[in-house]
This record gives C-alpha cells, sequence and structure tokens, in this order.
C-alpha cells in the first residue's frame, strides 16, 4: 500500500540550492536589507518573542521563497532547517503544484489549529502566531486549492526571527506522523442498501463506517478522479480529502452485506445493553459460511469499537484454547479436575466460583468456564507458541483483514514463559481483540473453515485467509461443548428458549479499567459476538445482546 511521504519527519542534507526548474533566492539579502554577515555559533530559540516587524518581515520572507520554490532558502528561516525543507520538498514532490501563491496576514486560522501543531520545542508564549492564505494550482484543473494556514514566529539567538517548524505549517490538517499526498478519489456510491435493497441510512452506528466506507472497493478504478488527501503514515483512521482535483465519475448504488432487520436488532441490543449510551458496548454478527458481516453496532455512537477496539476478550478465548488442547490429544470427556485456585507467573488465580470439582471432565470445565483447568492443562499440554500459532492458522487472528473499512487485527502474542504468561489461555494478559474477531471465531467452529469477515458481497482484493481448517474431530468436540455452555453451562440463562445454539461466556479484567462482559455463539449460518464495558459477567448483559440477535437467525 502507498503509504505518501511523512511530512516533518526525514532530514534532507543542505546543498539543495538551485533545485532544476526553480530560480535561487537570496533569502540573507531579502531580509537583513543586503547585509550578509553571519552569527558566529549555531542558531537557537531564546525565551522572547520577536518584535512584530521582525515576524511580519520573516513571515513574508518565508512565503516569497516557499512560492519561488527556493526550498532550501524557506527552510533557512526556520528553526529546524532541516525537517522544513525535507517537509517542502516532500509537499512538491508529492502534491506536484503548478504553481503557489501565499499572502501574509490573510485569513483566520482554521478551528483548533496552532502555531505549533505537531510541535513543542517552543514554548507558545514565545511565539508571535501569524496567519496567511494559500492559493495552490494544479495542472489540468481550472479550480484552485485555497486555505488559510497558520505559523508562530520565534526569535532565535542571533537576534532574528524564525519561523518555528511544525508539520501544520504547510496545512493545518498535518501533524505529526500524517502525510499529504495526491491519490485517487471516488465518489460517494449514489445509495448504499442492504443485502436486500433495503436503505442503511436510518441506523446510528453505521452513519461513521459509512463515511469511512473505502470507495474504491464500490467504484471501478477508471472511475476515479483525483485529490489532495491528508492520512497517517502508519495506514489508521480515515483520510481526509483536502481538495479534489478532477472530479469523479458519479458512484454506482453500492449494496453492503448488512442484514437490515439484523441491524436493527443490533442497535437496540447495544443501546439497552449500553444503558442507553452511558458505557461502551458493541455487537457483530457474521454469516459462517461466507465471512458476511450482518450487523454491527457500536456505543458511544459516532465510533466503531466493534471493528477498531482492542481488548482481552476473557472466557471467550476458551474456544481457541480449546481447540488447541483439543489438538493436543484431550477430548470433552478427558478427566481434567478444577482446582479452586492455582498459580500463574507468580500470582494466584481462581475461579468465578469458590467450590472445587476435582471429579470434572473437559466439557464440564468449558461449560462452566474454570479456569484453573485450562491453565494447569495448557501448562502441561501446550507450548508457548500454541495459542497464537492455532489463532492465525485455524481462526485467521493476527493476519491482516481486509473488510472495506478501517480494523484492529487480533495482537496475541507468543509467550517467552508459558509457565509466567498462562492467563493467555483464559483471555488475558497481553491479549487484544474486538467483538469482530470473536464473532468470526464463533463463526469458524460452526462453519470448520475461517472466512474473512467482510463488507462488500464477493470482496476478494487482499482478504485474508487461514492456512487450515479445523479438523472435523476438532470442530465436531467444540462444538458439543458450546451446545453444552448453552444449555446447562454459564450460557444456558440467556440462551433459554433459542434452539441450536452453541455459546460461550466471557468475563475479563482489562488493565484495572473494571470487569468487562463477552459473549460469542453460534445459532444455523449467524455467529455472533457482544462484549459490555464494565458489564461485569458475559451473561448478565453481553448474553442479553447477542440473544436479540439470535432469537432472529439468518
Amino acid at each position: 500500500m502507498h503509504k505518501g511521504v511523512v511530512i516533518g519527519i526525514a532530514v534532507v542534507a543542505t546543498g539543495m540550492a538551485g533545485i532544476a526548474g526553480y530560480g535561487v533566492y537570496n533569502i540573507a539579502t531579502a531580509v537583513t536589507g543586503g547585509s550578509t554577515a553571519q552569527h558566529a555559533g549555531p542558531r537557537t530559540v531564546v525565551d522572547q518573542p520577536p518584535t512584530a516587524q521582525q515576524a511580519a518581515d520573516v513571515e513574508k520572507a518565508f512565503l516569497d521563497a516557499w512560492a519561488k520554490g527556493d526550498l532550501e532558502a524557506a527552510g533557512a528561516l526556520t528553526d529546524q532547517p532541516g525537517e522544513a525543507t525535507a517537509a517542502l520538498t516532500a509537499f512538491r514532490t508529492k502534491v506536484k503544484p503548478s504553481a503557489v501563491t501565499f499572502t501574509p496576514g490573510a485569513g483566520q486560522p482554521a478551528p483548533g489549529a496552532s502555531p505549533a501543531a505537531g510541535s513543542s520545542a517552543a514554548p507558545a508564549a514565545h511565539q508571535v502566531p501569524l496567519t496567511f492564505s494559500a492559493k495552490v494550482e494544479f495542472t489540468g484543473s481550472t479550480a484552485a486549492w485555497t486555505y488559510t494556514g497558520s505559523l508562530g514566529m520565534v526569535k532565535m539567538s542571533d537576534g532574528k526571527a524564525a519561523v518555528h517548524w511544525a508539520p501544520s505549517v504547510i496545512h493545518p490538517a498535518l501533524g505529526t506522523g500524517r502525510t499529504i499526498d495526491v491519490k485517487p478519489v471516488y465518489a460517494p456510491p449514489g445509495s448504499v442498501s442492504d443485502r436486500n435493497g433495503k436503505p442503511l441510512t436510518s441506523f446510528p452506528s453505521l452513519t461513521a463506517i459509512l463515511a469511512g466506507f473505502k470507495q474504491s472497493a464500490a467504484s471501478a478504478p477508471g472511475d476515479a478522479g483525483s485529490g489532495v488527501v491528508a492520512s497517517y503514515a502508519d495506514g489508521t483512521g480515515t483520510p481526509e480529502r483536502l481538495f479534489t482535483i478532477t472530479e469523479p465519475k458519479p458512484g454506482p448504488p453500492l449494496k453492503l452485506t448488512i442484514d437490515a432487520k439484523l441491524q436493527q436488532a443490533a442497535e437496540e441490543a447495544v443501546k439497552e445493553q449500553s444503558q442507553g449510551g452511558t458505557r461502551a458496548a458493541s455487537v457483530v454478527a457474521v454469516e459462517p459460511s461466507t465471512g458476511n458481516i450482518l450487523a454491527v453496532a457500536n456505543s458511544p455512537v459516532g465510533g466503531n469499537r466493534a471493528f477498531t477496539g482492542g481488548t482481552a476478550p476473557g472466557s471467550t478465548m476458551k474456544v481457541v484454547t480449546a481447540a488447541a488442547l483439543l489438538e493436543a490429544g484431550v477430548t470433552p470427556d478427558t478427566p481434567i479436575a478444577c482446582p479452586a485456585a492455582t498459580t500463574a507467573g507468580g500470582q494466584q488465580v481462581k475461579n468465578d466460583f469458590t467450590e472445587a470439582h476435582l471429579d470434572w471432565k473437559f466439557r464440564q470445565d468449558f461449560a462452566e468456564s474454570c479456569n484453573t483447568a485450562f491453565i494447569n492443562t495448557g501448562h502441561d499440554r501446550l507450548q508457548p507458541d500454541s495459542l497464537p500459532r492455532i489463532a492465525k492458522e485455524v481462526f485467521g487472528l493476527g493476519l491482516e483483514w481486509h473488510t472495506g473499512v478501517t480494523n484492529f487485527d487480533t495482537s496475541i502474542p507468543t509467550v517467552s514463559n508459558i509457565n509466567a504468561e498462562l492467563p493467555e489461555f483464559i483471555g488475558q494478559g497481553a491479549i487484544r481483540t474486538n467483538s469482530l474477531a470473536m464473532a468470526s471465531v464463533a463463526a469458524t467452529v460452526q462453519n470448520g473453515t475461517f472466512h474473512q469477515p467482510v463488507l462488500v458481497p464477493g470482496m476478494t482484493d487482499g482478504v485474508a485467509t487461514a492456512s487450515r481448517n479445523l479438523s472435523s474431530s476438532v470442530q465436531k468436540a467444540l462444538k458439543s461443548m458450546m451446545v453444552t455452555t448453552a444449555q446447562s453451562g454459564t450460557a444456558a440463562e440467556p440462551m433459554a428458549g433459542i434452539p441450536g445454539v452453541g455459546a460461550k461466556t466471557g468475563t475479563a479484567e482489562v488493565d484495572g479499567q473494571g470487569t468487562h462482559a463477552w459473549f460469542v455463539a453460534y445459532r444455523g449460518d449467524l455467529a455472533v459476538a457482544a462484549e459490555v464495558e464494565n458489564g461485569q459477567h458475559g451473561a448478565t448483559t453481553a448474553g442479553p445482546a447477542a440473544a436479540k440477535l439470535l432469537r432472529i437467525g439468518n
């Protein structure tokens, strides 16, 4: 994936004057009125502001040099010449303007913009804030990109003023780690509907998701226009289109995998279990046979916690651990004691119940979510890489997913000391995931084959594939244990009256933030995951949210 050039990060060596296509601009003469005397020693920022006249003169000289294309001279008028020259060069190289015009002192800074955005090298109290208007023109476009910029002027140790360099000097949308580039842009789809052609505009949780949807997934490459785009170099967040150079062709209607009936149930479930939006929660429904995402709902509205969240999943991760143990030779009927407590990493670990059950079989340990049995058996039967390996090879967790919108890929680190890191086996420790990934786990158990979740029917570009399937014997054993859990184990109460369901509850204590509730389940060709922050036990809050969708079915 093309990342662009990070503005304000690289350092370019001096000696760039006279770049081809641009005239040399004698900046020393412009600022000093003809004197080219140099101050001995390195120039540094001092703790007092320049005069208003000094600030205005150097701002004009800086903008003139930038406009003329003498980028080394412009950089020399800042307090960080190397970074400034590199960033201005990147702007010219990646954006490729045919002409730039700047007017000092014009306009008002954009809301939230600050003279020193992206840098704290000079206190704001010692800066003189100034603004300028920018006009950027492009070959082949009759429209010009105009915006108001802002910068801060500081006083240097030689007594002269300088521009306090920050990426936002180029444009207010830029900060540390952000890039600016000209990229293909696509028109919004003419309409967005669910899998059955029903409109999706009335669902609050989908508003932000659809706004950030990668339109390239719905449009042919030939339909693209071009535009100036700001984005994070690491690919996170939603790219921001700053200016359209050439207009794209109108977007076609877009049909997503979402099912409006299930989406409505998901919205209602999240609203109920988040107590009207006062605590964070999410629900995802996936079709096991295809990976199609059928519903996604979030609290608070406006984000996409279901896809981008990263928190410990508690005992729902025991589905993956159980798969590893089954592959290691354990069966649902293997006797595995459930002591009241055990030790992991020098700390005592207990269960949610106080009694010891030394006569239990693995099926009962799973159904009642016995932490001590999973920890002790994991230590005896598994290797340090067993959990992350089966998670990636079979369940697709830790692969790079391309769903159609930004998502966080599950992280399950390989432990260095299996005895010290055993909480991983019960979904604690350093594991981080979200309800999208855990719905996919339930879907993989139901289907036996991992299908990466997607939002566009038939989407295959960049979609992750697992290297192997669940064996039929392990799948059969997992399903039987999840059915037992739904019928008589920890998931029985929220699953009461729902036929043909397999489930697993989860409770996660995360970084001192409280006790989070988790629930995963499947029924027919429908898999669901729900999580509620500070929801306590999975059966009491996350379970009812999942049940609302499972009762509808697919």
